[in-house]
């Protein structure tokens, strides 16, 4: 199935796609207990109570009328809210022998981790803001994994069973910022640049996560292009390596690495300005379109 998460008449709502048709589904959903669904985060409440409300959003979205149009709604972020987003770097060897030219840097020994903060989440099809402090933007084509269970040391062997879903997703990067510092979190956090979906593809529907074409087009060039089968670290030995450290909970949202492609590869740097359009695309789980505009000069410190 794929879920989204959408705005319509100022309300923030979640439904289950039929083609083009969304069904509504907190209106006709019963959580265990009597309970409501939250007005802002339904989607985590819906992950979190999945095998009690899984056969309930099957039968609606095999045959229930369709309450709207995809067309005439705002595509949120799946989840708009995440409580941790997590991300792996350097995790294709395309990518690491791409990113090691003129540094100092061989392959990671270990796994890469950062966070991207909660005011990169950002919505599948609106505009990414480049900032004007940098001129140094870049994109990151990757596929997105939802958490569906709160887990805590995961065998790699078991961590299929964790996964709610997938989705596709842009770990849009400041290179400059994030090359200050060993620490990532400043370059890979800017507002807007952590945008995903368009949809969670729930896992029972992707099969094997890791047999899937990915491809990234800027301005209608296509940049990147590979498979996920290529990641150095697959979704499970990822999952196994953060249950190490953190529990997971539902919801929480794992982008899974970047292939080879980068516009700081290429000779000279291809990055981001304003008016270009970025297209990722992730077979079987959709795609995502953001178009580059500069930030504000009124963005400010509010008066």
């Amino acid at each position: 199935m794929h879920l989204c998460t959408f705005e319509h008449l100022g309300s923030t709502q979640i439904g289950v796609l039929r083609g083009k048709e969304l069904i509504t589904l907190a209106d006709k959903l019963t959580l265990p207990q009597g309970g409501l669904f939250s007005a802002h985060q339904p989607m985590i409440d819906l992950i979190t109570h999945w095998p009690a409300l899984h056969a309930q959003v099957a039968a609606l979205a095999a045959g229930a009328p369709a309450d709207l149009l995809l067309d005439g709604v705002h595509l949120l972020a799946p989840i708009p809210r995440p409580g941790k987003t997590l991300a792996i770097g350097l995790n294709y060897l395309e990518h690491v022998q791409e990113s090691i030219v003129g540094e100092s840097r061989t392959v990671p020994e270990h796994q890469i981790w950062f966070p991207k903060l909660a005011n990169a989440i950002h919505p599948p099809f609106d505009d990414i803001v480049l900032p004007r402090v940098s001129q140094m933007t870049d994109y990151e084509a990757e596929m997105v994994a939802i958490i569906g269970q709160r887990c805590r040391h995961v065998p790699a062997e078991s961590a299929h069973e964790v996964v709610f879903g997938y989705a596709v997703g842009n770990d849009v990067s400041v290179r400059d910022f994030q090359k200050r510092t060993s620490q990532w979190t400043l370059g890979k956090s800017f507002d807007t640049h952590a945008p995903f979906g368009p949809w969670i593809t729930t896992a029972d529907e992707v099969g094997d996560p890791h047999a899937l074409e990915m491809r990234c087009w800027v301005n209608g060039e296509l940049r990147q292009h590979s498979n996920t089968r290529l990641m150095m670290h697959n979704v499970w030995a990822q999952i196994a390596q953060l249950t190490q450290v953190m529990t997971l909970e539902p919801g929480d949202v794992i982008f899974t690495g970047t292939c080879s492609g980068v516009g700081a590869a290429f000779n000279p740097p291809k990055f981001l300005r304003a008016g270009d359009t970025v297209r990722v695309e992730i077979e079987a789980l959709g795609a995502i379109v953001a178009h580059c505009v500069d930030e504000s000069v009124d963005d400010g410190v509010a008066g």
